[in-house]
């Protein structure tokens, strides 16, 4: 709850900025110089991109937060019983450990989104943020072109290997054929 409410805040602070930036970009067009236009044409880009930003990580978050949701109904979601640092963080081998399960697993089912969820979840554990997010996003899309495959059934072979409406924040994800990096490097 307290990242919703974080979350939130950070969104509604931001659409703030972005109307108070918006209004002064306005107010350097109606000024009408050459110079002030130009600037003002400037200063509405970062709110239009700011937006534009913003929503895609919603629908990022979202989509996520939806497969979590299908994961945890069906009892699939990954347990958090990491072993953890006194300051609370996880611990790097313990994460590690569990990293290399999350990879074979998704090496040995490398078109079923579950197995791509948890090991994004195992990037993340291992502090992985980039390769989390990107493991995220191909489980987004393989969970999009099999909707209704379940846990069991074998993936359809004619099934693209990414959605044909992903966007721009949905980045192109490995293909299926790739074997997933460790966290490392390695």
């Amino acid at each position: 709850m307290r990242a919703k409410i974080t979350y939130f805040t950070t969104a509604a602070v931001l659409v703030f900025y972005f109307v108070l930036v918006g209004g002064r970009g306005l107010m350097l067009i109606r000024h009408g110089t050459l110079l002030t236009v130009t600037f003002g044409v400037a200063v509405l880009i970062l709110p239009v991109i700011g937006v534009w930003f913003l929503w895609k990580n919603t629908q990022f978050v979202r989509r996520a937060n939806a497969l979590a949701a299908e994961l945890d109904a069906e009892g699939g979601l990954p347990v958090d019983d990491l072993a953890r640092t006194p300051s609370g963080r996880i611990d790097r081998d313990a994460a590690d450990a569990v990293f290399t399960k999350r990879r074979e697993e998704t090496e040995d089912a490398p078109d079923d989104w579950r197995t791509w969820f948890r090991l994004a979840v195992a990037y993340q554990d291992a502090r992985d943020t980039p390769r989390a997010r990107k493991a995220m996003q191909r489980a987004i899309a393989l969970r999009r072109t099999a909707p209704s495959a379940s846990p069991s059934a074998p993936p359809s072979p004619t099934a693209p290997s990414s959605a044909p409406d992903a966007t721009a924040s949905d980045a192109p994800a490995p293909s299926s054929s790739a074997a997933p990096s460790s966290p490392s490097g390695d």
